[in-house]
């Protein structure tokens, strides 16, 4: 397979890729590719013979609004049309996990940091200086206090739909008024006792 650099306009989005990356993650990638270009050749889009993205499409969003015009290709040409869809799940799963250590002994921190990696927040402190600050985000507080997590999701994204499949929520009433109480409104609902949430969970593994 050859690499090709062509004009930027020439590359398709493919409307069938369900992976994305949002807001800071997106960033990132953008900062990467204005700081290292270089990169780009040996990390090049892989496209079928339509020039429709099989493999990069963040990447090709990113090289558009780091204002690139023109980017490397690698044409799969030999693949089938079911071994291009296959291609476009393969490409985007994300296996094994990061030896932070072995990171830490050989890069610092801020530079990882910097190259778009999100480190633990042990890692983190074992990196501070006497006067650094690591500023955290604002957890959501529950009232009477609760030990819990929140699991969130974009309104009306599929990650939403499958949670609330998989684990049958059910529609509430808010605020715990009378029916009828023009204080009265319904929603799904978004606190679930843990028992409740085993049970639903084994009921969704066994299907």
């Amino acid at each position: 397979m050859q690499i090709e650099k062509v004009k930027i306009s020439q590359v398709k989005n493919n409307p069938n890729n369900s992976r994305v990356i949002k807001n800071d993650d997106f960033r990132k990638l953008v900062k990467s590719i204005k700081e290292a270009p270089w990169m780009l050749q040996l990390r090049s889009i892989i496209v079928n013979d339509d020039n429709i993205v099989l493999g990069g499409n963040q990447r090709l969003r990113a090289c558009k609004e780091a204002g690139l015009k023109e980017v490397y290709i690698i044409k799969a040409s030999s693949l089938t049309e079911e071994q291009q869809r296959e291609f476009i799940v393969k490409d985007n799963i994300s296996s094994g996990e990061w030896d932070w250590d072995a990171l830490a002994n050989e890069f610092e921190a801020e530079k990882l940091e910097e190259w778009g990696l999100d480190l633990p927040i042990n890692v983190r402190i074992d990196e501070m200086e006497e006067d650094d600050e690591i500023v955290l985000p604002q957890s959501v507080q529950l009232e009477p206090p609760k030990e819990y997590i929140l699991v969130m999701a974009e309104p009306n994204s599929v990650d939403w739909e499958e949670i609330k499949e998989q684990l049958k929520l059910k529609v509430v009433r808010n605020g715990g008024y009378k029916k009828g109480s023009a204080f009265d409104s319904v929603s799904i609902e978004r606190v679930i006792q843990w028992k409740d949430f085993k049970q639903r969970y084994a009921n969704s593994r066994t299907k």
